[in-house]
C-alpha cells in the first residue's frame, strides 16, 4: 500500500473537514476506489478520523466563539440518537447498496450545490 498517497488523502480530508465540507465526501471515495477497501471498512476509518477532527475543530470553533453550545447540544442530543440508528442500518445493509447510496448523495449534493451557486450569482449580477 503506498502510505505517502494514504497520508496525501487524510490531509486533504482533514484540510476539508476543518472547513467544514466534510472531509468523508473525499476520503471514503479515494479508500474504496483508488485502495480498493470495502465501502464499510471505509466509512468506519472515516467516522475515526472524523470523530478526531471534529473534536479538533469544535475546541478552535468554540475558542475563536465560532458555537452556539445551546444549538450545539440540541443538535448534538438528536444526532447521537439517530447517529446509533445509522450505524445499526450500515450493519444490517449490504455494502453494495451503501455504495449506490454514498453516490447518489454526493451527486445529489453537487446538484444542490451546483443550482445554489447559480441562484447567487443571479442575484448578484441583479445587483449590479
Amino acid at each position: 500500500m503506498n502510505y505517502v498517497l494514504l497520508a496525501l488523502c487524510g490531509i486533504l480530508s482533514g484540510v476539508l473537514g476543518g472547513m467544514g465540507m466534510g472531509g468523508g465526501t473525499l476520503l471514503i471515495p479515494l479508500l474504496t476506489l483508488i485502495f480498493g477497501f470495502n465501502q464499510k471498512v471505509a466509512q468506519g476509518v472515516n467516522l475515526i478520523a472524523f470523530a478526531i477532527m471534529a473534536a479538533i475543530v469544535l475546541f478552535v470553533h468554540i475558542k475563536n466563539k465560532l458555537v452556539n453550545l445551546k444549538v450545539t447540544l440540541q443538535f448534538g442530543l438528536i444526532a447521537i440518537v439517530f447517529s446509533c440508528l445509522g450505524a445499526y442500518l450500515a450493519n444490517i445493509i449490504k455494502a453494495s447498496y451503501l455504495k449506490i447510496g454514498f453516490g447518489l448523495l454526493l451527486i445529489a449534493v453537487a446538484i444542490f450545490e451546483t443550482i445554489m451557486e447559480i441562484k447567487k450569482t443571479k442575484k448578484s449580477r441583479k445587483k449590479q
